[in-house]
């Protein structure tokens, strides 16, 4: 089964844990390579994916489309008189799902970023039609965040497979220890793991509601 992962927002741990899930992946035996349909900003989200993969991909079939500056793609691309076609990155997935057992998609930003003025991250994760796995930054706030995400994976017609609550950098946050308990009282997606500063591995079997077996 493949997975598209998305977030709460940008930069709350999307491309650590979708490392972590390929590795996990592939210690365990399961071809399983990443995907990054646009990266913004650099290479390194990028090449981490490569890396994960064990290298057995490029960054241009990791990547294909590619902009220097830190910004949605509609801005990077408009900036950089670029144009992003939807069907190449489609057709790139598709490749990447011929030729390994398993593919990990990261979303570029949060939920809703706009590619382009008429298809969003959204879009692309309804074409693709695969279950959702939500990164969320685990600080105050988080809550309301993953509660609109969910809502709107909801109304895309979409699965949400579950959430990761990502630790890193918010280990001082006191909501950070109650959040999880309070998506457990909620009727949403299960809870399936937590991400720690120097973690490098995750647990298969905390994976299992989502569907990921080793």
């Amino acid at each position: 089964m493949n997975f598209f992962v998305t977030g709460t927002d940008t930069e709350v741990g999307k491309t650590f844990f979708t490392t972590l899930l390929i590795r996990t992946l592939r210690g365990a035996g399961i071809d399983a390579v990443g995907f990054k349909p646009i990266a913004c900003g650099g290479w390194e989200d990028v090449d981490a994916l490569v890396a994960a993969s064990g290298g057995i991909e490029t960054r241009e079939s990791t990547c294909p489309f590619y902009f220097s500056m830190p910004a949605s793609p509609l801005t990077a691309s408009w900036a950089e008189e670029k144009t992003i076609d939807p069907a190449l990155i489609l057709v790139g997935y598709r490749e990447l799902a011929a030729r390994h057992a398993m593919v990990v998609v990261e979303g570029v930003g949060g939920w809703r970023v706009p590619i382009t003025a008429a298809w969003s991250v959204s879009d692309l994760a309804g074409q693709l039609g695969l279950p959702i796995i939500v990164v969320v930054k685990n600080r105050l706030g988080a809550i309301n965040h993953t509660l609109l995400t969910l809502e709107s994976i909801a109304n895309c017609g979409l699965e949400c497979a579950g959430l990761v609550l990502n630790h890193v950098g918010v280990s001082g946050d006191p909501v950070a220890h109650s959040n999880r308990a309070a998506f457990e009282m909620l009727p949403v997606a299960p809870v399936l793991c937590e991400l720690v500063e120097g973690q490098t591995s995750l647990h298969l079997p905390d994976l299992a509601l989502a569907g990921v077996h080793g």
